[in-house]
Formats: C-alpha cells, structure tokens, sequence
C-alpha cells in the first residue's frame, strides 16, 4: 500500500514539474516562434502537450507541409497552443484539411478548446467551414455540448442556421444534449425553435423524448406550438409518453404536465394511427398512462391495426389500468 502511494506522488510531483517547467522546455520549432515574437494561446493537458511537442523531433524547416499539417491537426484537437504556433510559423496551413475535411478550426472547436480557436479565427481560418459530414465549428461545438465555445463562434459571427448530411443542426444538437442555456443562447442568435431538422423533428421533439421538461417549457415560451408534428406525425407528447427507459419517469411526467398545461391535444394519433396513451402503454410506462388517464385521454381508440392501447399494453399490469 505504502509503495502505492509513493509511485502515485511521484506521479503528481512529475506532472507539477512539467507543469512549471512547460515554458523551460520546448522544441527547436516552438522555440523558434517564440523567438520571432509569436504569442502563445492557452495549453490544454500540460502532459499531452509536451509529449506531443516531443514527439516532432525535427529541427525548424525540416518538415514538409503534409507533415506540418498532420502535427496541427493533432495539436488542435488536444489543445496544444504552444504546439500549434510554432507549427503555423514553421509553414503549417490553417486552411490544410484532414482525411474527412476537417480544418484544425474545426477540431479544436469540438474539443472545446476556446483560447486556440480564438486564435486560429484572429490568424484568418475560415469560420463557417464545413467538414464532409456538412458540420461547421459550431454545429461540432454544439453536438460536443461546448456552450462556451458556441458563444465564442456566435460571437464572431458563425452562421447558426446550419445542417449536416446527418441532418443534425445547433439547436436540436442543444435540445437533445438537455442545454438550455445554449438552446436559449442559439433562438437568440437566430435559430429557428419551430424549424424540423434534416430527420424532420423539431428540436421541442428531442427535449420531450429525453425528459427535458425545462427545456420543452423553453421552446413552447419561444412561440413552437404544443402540438407540433415529426415527419411521422407524432408530438412531443408522443414522444414523451415513449420516451427511452433510461428517462427518470419524474422527468417525463414533468414534460408530460408541461405540455397539457400548453394545450397539447391528449388523442392526436400519429400516422399509424397510435396516440400518446397507447404509446405509453406499449412501452410499459405505467405511470405515464395513470396520467394520461387522468388527464382524460380515451382508451377506446384504435390505431390503423384496430388494436387500443389495452391491446397494446406491455404487460398485464398496465392492462389492468384499463377498464373492461
């Protein structure tokens, strides 16, 4: 146990050194920039970064630009500030592209490294690049759930209404990822609430099916309606009412209340003819169709099939919620 805890403070007393001695020891091309007056951005990992800076063991002007470009990519995406400047001041390009088209923007967006894209943005890189997947700095920063970051991009003047071919945008990355200070933060920018992505959800539909109630409570005071439909013509109480077993039923029932406290229609039925209270029974949410129940929801519908929810229901016991 003792030599336990002598190797783990040893372990903590090299990564302070390293953190003190980051500045005492860098490479020729690091050293290089320096010299020539480049200022340094904010490092991410002290440890990843010096092993990095160790790893480019060639003086300055002995790499080629595929080689200065594949260090960049490696340095944005871990964070590496001091990596990266002696980099771009060796020859590195901000506007080189990596295998599936991203820019070192890119990557250091998604990964949250804000002083370095900063950086990057005031040396000329392209803000609203996007990758082969159609994804640009924010939208990555968003899908990441990189608030801080997406106000950085925003702030220097990001498009917000953006698409990838995955169909996945800002504000449904934010709803899904249960941010609602960057779903707020993206309606102000200019981010349509309302506005389907490329699968044909709202962002309210994300919010629902994954019980974030204050964020449903967001998007119905942002003006979207309660009953707003999916390409498959289900709701957010829909969705809600289905929504995944890893939801606390707390949360769902709370969205639940939110949404018939804006009027949802309670027996709307999607287009295989399911409303929210046979959903909630096929999938065995028991407390969810007491609630629908009480809330006046008509047991007696059939969907396109002729089956009703108690012909639905998952198991006896939410059968027996229902009265024969």
């Amino acid at each position: 146990m003792r030599s336990s805890f002598r190797i783990l403070a040893r372990i903590v007393a090299i990564a302070g050194l390293l953190a003190v001695s980051s500045t005492l020891f860098r490479p020729p091309f690091i050293a290089d920039a320096i010299a020539q007056g480049a200022s340094l951005p904010k490092d991410g990992n002290t440890l990843v970064c010096r092993a990095l800076a160790q790893n480019i063991t060639q003086q300055p002007g002995e790499l080629d630009s595929r080689q200065l470009n594949f260090f960049l990519f490696d340095a944005a995406q871990k964070g590496c500030g001091a990596v990266a400047v002696g980099l771009l001041d060796q020859g590195a390009s901000l506007a080189a592209r990596d295998r599936f088209a991203n820019t070192a923007l890119v990557l250091a967006a998604a990964n949250g490294h804000s002083d370095l894209v900063a950086y990057f943005l005031d040396k000329g890189a392209a803000l609203d690049h996007a990758n082969l997947n159609g994804s640009t700095a924010l939208l990555r920063a968003a899908i990441s759930n990189e608030r801080k970051m997406v106000k950085l991009l925003l702030d220097r003047g990001a498009t917000v209404i953006v698409q990838n071919r995955a169909g996945a945008t800002p504000l449904a990355a934010a709803a899904f990822n249960g941010n609602r200070r960057l779903v707020k933060m993206l309606i102000a920018a200019g981010a349509d609430p309302a506005q389907p992505d490329g699968t044909g959800k709202p962002p309210i539909i994300y919010a629902a099916a994954k019980g974030h109630a204050k964020i449903v409570k967001t998007f119905l005071a942002a003006g979207v309606a309660a009953d707003i439909r999916d390409k498959n013509d289900l709701t957010a109480l829909m969705w809600s009412a289905g929504h995944p077993n890893d939801v606390p039923q707390a949360e769902a029932l709370a969205t639940i209340d939110i949404l018939l406290a804006a009027k949802a229609t309670l027996d709307l039925a999607d287009n295989r003819g399911r409303t929210a209270l046979m959903i909630a029974a096929g999938r065995g949410h028991r407390q969810i169709v007491e609630a629908l129940l009480k809330a006046g929801a008509d047991p007696e519908l059939m969907d396109r099939d002729g089956y009703g929810a108690w012909e639905l229901a998952a198991s006896d016991e939410i059968k027996a919620l229902f009265a024969r």
